[in-house]
């Protein structure tokens, strides 16, 4: 995941954040994959910047509509032990201790993911590949001191409110679960807010959840999982949480467990 600081400032210039100055003043942002550079060439994926390039196309992830009844919510056994499958890590939600480290880690790919994790991706990229929508790992599991080296980068070069903007703070991060993968296919859109319209991304957002996958960071959902639109960034919670979230009409983990937005810390 990449820093947006240079697309905020596109989108300042060209008054594209008038669209959704509320959403804009919160502290949204997406985890990097790497510490800050000077000369960064992410795109913008903010939903401000909108539409004609950054939206979902219709086949796939669709506009925020209206919510499901409470009634079908559900919270699962555990989303609080770092340990689980379903462990909820947001910006309200650190993972407890901060410093966990998965203890069933197992390469896949490049990348190490849990090993339940890594079994399902095998399978979903198998299946990927032989619908025609290739795709590879790009990240996976991060440490707490890959990420407190991270965010300290970041803090360094542009202040902490800034960092706060665009690096998870270690203990706040999904991958450092085990169970966060991002996914790519080698090509210029990989962590890109066009990777969205390639055949990977696509066939994850309808498929994903057949193998206890989903796009934990939603379209138009900024302000309640506290980061932009990543058509690439899947998160792995077991297959009858994934098909349910699947079936129940809501697109957040926050909203499907009933725990609340989490756009700040």
């Amino acid at each position: 995941m990449r820093s947006y600081f240079s697309q905020l400032s596109l989108a300042l210039a060209s008054g594209l954040m008038a669209l959704s100055m509320t959403a804009c003043s919160q502290s949204t942002s997406a985890e990097p994959d790497a510490a800050p550079s000077s000369a960064s060439s992410v795109a913008a994926s903010h939903p401000q910047q909108v539409a004609s390039s950054s939206a979902p196309s219709s086949s796939s992830v669709s506009v925020k509509s209206a919510a499901p009844s409470q009634a079908a919510t559900r919270r699962p056994a555990d989303i609080e032990s770092a340990s689980s499958m379903t462990v909820l890590v947001n910006k309200h939600n650190p993972l407890s201790p901060l410093t966990y480290a998965p203890d069933d880690l197992q390469p896949f790919g490049s990348v190490l993911l849990r090993a339940e994790a890594a079994q399902a991706a095998q399978r979903m990229f198998a299946d990927a590949s032989a619908a025609g929508a290739p795709m590879m790992a790009l990240s996976g599991y991060r440490s707490y001191e890959t990420q407190q080296g991270t965010y300290a980068s970041w803090a360094a070069q542009y202040g902490t409110d800034q960092a706060d903007v665009a690096s998870a703070r270690p203990g706040y991060s999904e991958h450092q679960t085990g169970l966060a993968l991002d996914i790519g296919t080698g090509g210029a859109c990989d962590l890109q807010p066009c990777f969205k319209d390639t055949a990977a991304a696509l066939w994850a957002a309808e498929n994903a959840h057949r193998y206890g996958f989903v796009v934990r960071y939603p379209w138009w959902h900024h302000e309640t999982t506290g980061y932009w639109y990543e058509s690439w960034h899947l998160r792995y919670i077991g297959l009858d949480e994934a098909t349910a979230l699947k079936e129940s009409g809501f697109e957040t983990l926050e909203d499907f467990w009933g725990a609340g937005p989490a756009p700040t810390y």
